[in-house]
């Protein structure tokens, strides 16, 4: 196999490696506009507020038609005082806020982007040292602050998984030359795939309780939690494409030398470069057929060769030599 088989065996992890990346980016890109509505799919977590409503008895007040009139009407303009939006979306920078406009959803705003960005629901939606600011927080407070040590993790494992797949794509040309390059690659393939895995794993596990959490605090004040689908397929997808270019790596660092045929087995086309070729015999013709003469005082021609030579240290006939030239 020649250097354009070598060729051809890297371009599999390669492509492989780079739809890994291309997955990352597009994680990143989630909630970055909130004009480009293919991106704004892309979300971990999604909360609908849509009917948010508390209940006389949430607040120990006993339930008749004007308690609950005024309760409605307070939640209706305590809602539109904080400006509390029918939907918020989880991404890995930011959140971003908007409304249903005929059953299509309207991002109007997306936070500034921040590192290691947690949603926290009791100053998004604006009720510190508020009665209601009580009323959710005792029951998500200890959830929230898992969320947030958890949310720090995930970012880490993505930014380390990032830079480390950029670093195994630069790495992955040297693969083109020796075995070694592969080799080298895999190493920085392997860390890659562990902290892909590890971050798809931790956003997972991550969203999938807090939205238990929130439905199970939230759902008497018909606020519901969901899981982002389009952002999980990318992710789990960019884990299969990491694993798969590793595999590849690896193969390619045990096979695929890029040694040509030549070499090993010669040129068939006729260049004898570094093969053998036949010599000619010292005990008879080099063409045609041997003259066996026998009799009375016949002596065998010797071409040159004494025979009481023959059979000693470094005067032993090769029917064949090696043609290096």
């Amino acid at each position: 196999m020649g250097k354009a088989g070598r060729v051809a065996c890297i371009a599999t992890p390669m492509l492989l490696t780079l739809a890994s990346l291309i997955c990352l980016i597009i994680v990143a890109l989630g909630g970055t506009n909130k004009s480009n509505s293919t991106l704004n799919k892309y979300y971990f977590f999604r909360a609908n507020t849509t009917d948010i409503n508390v209940k006389p008895t949430d607040l120990n007040i006993p339930s008749n038609p004007l308690t609950d009139a005024i309760i409605n009407q307070t939640t209706s303009a305590a809602k539109d005082a904080l400006d509390v939006k029918d939907f918020y979306h989880v991404s890995l920078w930011n959140y971003c806020s908007g409304d249903f406009d005929n059953g299509r959803d309207k991002i109007t705003y997306c936070s500034p982007h921040k590192n290691q960005f947690w949603f926290n629901p009791v100053e998004v939606w604006g009720l510190n040292n508020t009665n209601i600011d009580q009323l959710f927080s005792k029951e998500l407070r200890s959830g929230l602050h898992a969320y947030q040590q958890a949310a720090k993790w995930m970012f880490i494992a993505y930014i380390v998984a990032l830079i480390t797949t950029i670093v195994e794509i630069l790495v992955g040309f040297f693969a083109i030359f020796s075995r070694l390059g592969s080799l080298a690659t895999t190493i920085v393939s392997t860390i890659s795939s562990l902290f892909i895995i590890a971050f798809a794993l931790t956003a997972t596990i991550l969203y999938a309780t807090l939205m238990g959490s929130f439905n199970e605090a939230l759902k008497k004040y018909n606020i519901h939690g969901s899981l982002g689908h389009d952002m999980y397929v990318v992710v789990w997808l960019g884990v299969a494409f990491s694993f798969g270019a590793g595999l590849f790596w690896l193969f390619s660092s045990c096979c695929c030398s890029g040694r040509s045929d030549r070499i090993k087995y010669g040129d068939r086309a006729g260049n004898k470069k570094g093969t053998y070729e036949r010599v000619e015999s010292p005990y008879g013709y080099r063409d045609g057929p041997v003259n066996f003469q026998s009799g009375p005082g016949y002596q065998a021609p010797h071409h040159g060769v004494p025979l009481d030579n023959v059979g000693q240290k470094g005067t032993a006939y090769e029917p064949y030599r090696r043609a290096d030239v």
